[in-house]
């Protein structure tokens, strides 16, 4: 069907008028014979209707017929009603045929019944000017199309958007697309209303105020929704402009597209703007919008308040270190799985970012509730995760602070819950602790050693200092234990012994630990050229994160090959409690370790009361004994029975055993009356320089003998 050409003038609505019925008398001129007429014109195979004054006062059968009326029922209607798209002057004839019988050839719409939009063409005969009577003779059937009309409808056609062109409230086209996108045929949609075929009731304002827009402003364009035959909505991007016939507007012209792809695309990049892609929880951002939410309703409700909770993962950073980061990220999303199964529905959770979860309790009237939440949270934490078939045990700190008068702003509130939850893990971890003021003086200050920390770090204040290890029996030195010490700014030298922990939770030790492998190496190259006689060892301390890390073993390797030096001379110290806490997997290291040719010592053995069978599974070579053991030396009764039985478990299982913290005569006595072979602490030499060391290398023995000794 192509486009009609519409009439111009005022548009009437289709529909009948009222005015006198023409059924039996047509009314035609004076000098005619109505009812042969009426005979005459009713046999005719055509449409055949009289206008007078620009009302259809007779349509024959044939017309009427077309039109769905019954027979010989006919209501006096505008022409503008009947046919669509008359030549102009059809009320008004302005044209120079007045007073004549010849005609003007046309072409128009007829709006048939069941809603259809019929093309037509013919004659338009004027009868009297002077009375305003005409006969209009049509006949169904496509007219002769123009090569440009053509065109236009191939156009069309082929356009990739939705074209709906609408006249008086009807629609006179649509082309292929709108059928593919809304479902309703080019028959199905002639002569119906666009706006009860796809505006939903909840978009009908827009529709009228669109409309509006384009009388206003020549155009209008906005993306909404239409809806397809079925009833489903469709993402449009629409463009609405006049239809235009000689200059005047005659109705309107409708372009829609497609946009449904794009808007998921845009829906799935907001929400992974606003969510953490790895677990789906609301990401910071989204929680902080959710909490200033939260903020303002609490203001409208006096009785009722909000709080957060801050939970931060105890053994994350160890299980990405020893696991690799596959098993932290199931972890992860383990722990979003647990915290909205323990949520209320009202509640939400996040991650705030690494292993940081926010959690917003909403409604509360008071910190009890909080209380309970937390438990809630607490429990889920410490049942164990099954990451690659092990059950790992990881537990949280949590941090609880509910709003107050000064938490005007989401940030004061999470940064009190962070205090609180700092607080927990300082504790010991696996717990929950609800804000006080008296806890941010402390969180402060223990961020003020992590900041000092890393200060130190980067301005390469740290240094190894070496401590001697002698024989008891011999007073020969034998070894040099690797310790960090801090220069301060002022050139005085302190331990690394506090700031440890903080390194450990920072994670800087792995680093750390790294520099200081390459450093002993270094140094006991540099120590093998100066000193060919000797055969001394220097041992490295391992944290419990840098022996679990998976790039330990191969760090240690290039460490020995770039400085060449043997690997024997070598003894790593691995703290008891790490080997004691997942003895498989320590097996597994220690045998890669073993593999390079260094030593292993079990270090500050005794401490946690570890099983002695340890010492049986694990290729260790030497037994460092906790300093409290080496205090035992000198009492009576069951430490001694303990510290006795150690060191002969230690000598009959090959293993050499060193004491440590030996910070007495007395005690330096008893650890040789007990056949303990090697010692140090204080009492022998505290650390010294690399310069000292060398001398007291040089030296080869201690300067002082232990009583009953051989020298």
């Amino acid at each position: 069907m192509g486009i009609a050409t519409v009439a111009r003038g005022k548009r009437v609505r289709a529909g009948y008028t009222s005015g006198p019925m023409e059924t039996k008398s047509l009314n035609l001129p004076e000098n005619s014979d109505s009812t042969q007429q009426q005979e005459i014109l009713d046999a005719l195979p055509v449409l055949v209707f009289l206008e007078r004054a620009g009302n259809i006062v007779f349509a024959n059968v044939e017309a009427r017929a077309m039109l769905g009326l019954e027979e010989g029922e006919w209501v006096t209607r505008p022409v503008e009603d009947v046919l669509w798209g008359l030549f102009p002057g059809t009320a008004e004839p302005q044209t120079s045929l007045k007073g004549t019988m010849l005609g003007s050839p046309f072409h128009a719409t007829i709006p048939a019944q069941n809603g259809r939009l019929l093309p037509v063409e013919g004659t338009y005969c004027l009868l009297s000017a002077e009375r305003r009577e005409a006969v209009i003779v049509a006949h169904p059937g496509g007219r002769e199309v123009a090569p440009k009309s053509r065109l236009m409808e191939d156009v069309l056609s082929s356009l990739p958007e939705a074209i709906a062109i609408v006249h008086d409230d009807h629609l006179l086209y649509t082309n292929p697309v709108f059928t593919r996108m809304f479902g309703y045929t080019a028959e199905e949609a002639s002569g119906g209303n666009l706006r009860e075929l796809i505006v939903p009731e909840t978009r009908q304002n827009e529709y009228a105020l669109l409309e509006k827009t384009v009388d206003l402003h020549g155009r209008a364009a906005l993306e909404t929704v239409r809806m397809n035959k079925d009833g489903e909505l469709v993402d449009v991007a629409l463009l609405a402009g006049p239809l235009l016939v000689d200059g005047a507007k005659v109705g309107y012209v409708f372009t829609y597209r497609d946009i449904g792809d794009r808007k998921e695309t845009e829906a799935k990049l907001q929400h992974d703007a606003m969510h953490d892609v790895l677990t789906e929880l609301p990401n910071r951002a989204l929680f902080l919008d959710r909490l200033t939410l939260a903020l303002s309703r609490r203001l409208r409700r006096k009785d009722q308040t909000c709080g957060v909770l801050f939970l931060d993962l105890d053994r994350f950073k160890e299980i990405n270190d020893t696991m690799g980061h596959a098993a932290g990220d199931i972890v992860l999303k383990a722990v979003s799985e647990r915290l909205r199964a323990a949520l209320r529905p009202q509640d939400s959770a996040a991650r705030l970012g690494g292993d940081e979860f926010g959690v917003l309790v909403e409604s509360i009237p008071s910190i009890s509730d909080l209380d309970i939440v937390a438990t809630r949270v607490l429990t889920e934490m410490q049942r164990p995760f099954d990451v690659f078939g092990n059950l790992i045990q990881v537990g949280a700190s949590i941090g609880v602070a509910m709003a107050g008068p000064d938490h005007t702003a989401p940030e004061l509130l999470i940064r009190d819950a962070d205090f609180a939850m700092y607080s927990a893990k300082q504790a010991g971890g696996g717990r929950y602790q609800i804000f006080d003021v008296h806890m941010e003086g402390h969180v402060s200050n223990q961020q003020e050693r992590e900041r000092e920390l890393r200060s130190v770090v980067e301005n390469r204040q740290l240094e190894v200092w070496f401590q001697p290890i002698y024989r008891l029996q011999t007073g020969k030195l034998d070894a040099f234990e690797a310790l960090l010490r801090w220069r301060r700014s002022d050139g005085s030298i302190d331990s690394f012994r506090d700031l440890l922990p903080v390194a450990e939770d920072t994670g800087l030790s792995i680093s750390l630990g790294v520099d200081t492998v390459e450093t002993v190496c270094r140094q006991l190259r540099k120590w093998s050229v100066e000193l060919p006689q000797s055969d001394l060892t220097l041992t490295v301390n391992l944290s419990h994160r840098q022996f679990y890390h998976p790039d330990m073993v191969a760090q240690v390797k290039m460490a020995l090959a770039a400085t060449g030096v043997d690997p024997t001379r070598l003894l790593f110290e691995i703290p008891e409690s790490s080997l004691n806490e997942n003895p498989d997997a320590a097996v597994a290291i220690l045998q890669r370790m073993v593999d390079c040719n260094v030593r292993i010592a079990v270090d500050n053995f005794g401490s946690n009361l570890a099983p002695l069978n340890l010492l049986a599974r694990l290729p260790i070579d030497v037994v460092k004994l906790d300093p409290r053991l080496t205090v035992a030396a000198t009492s009576t009764g069951r430490q001694l029975a303990v510290l006795r039985s150690v060191i002969h478990l230690g000598h009959t299982l090959g293993m050499q055993v060193i004491a440590q913290g030996i910070e007495t005569v007395a005690q330096l006595d008893a650890m040789c009356r007990l056949g303990c072979e090697l010692g140090q602490g204080h009492y022998l030499s505290q650390a010294v320089d690399p310069a000292r060391a060398l001398h007291l290398a040089g030296a080869g023995y201690w300067v002082k003998a232990p009583t009953g000794s051989s020298v």
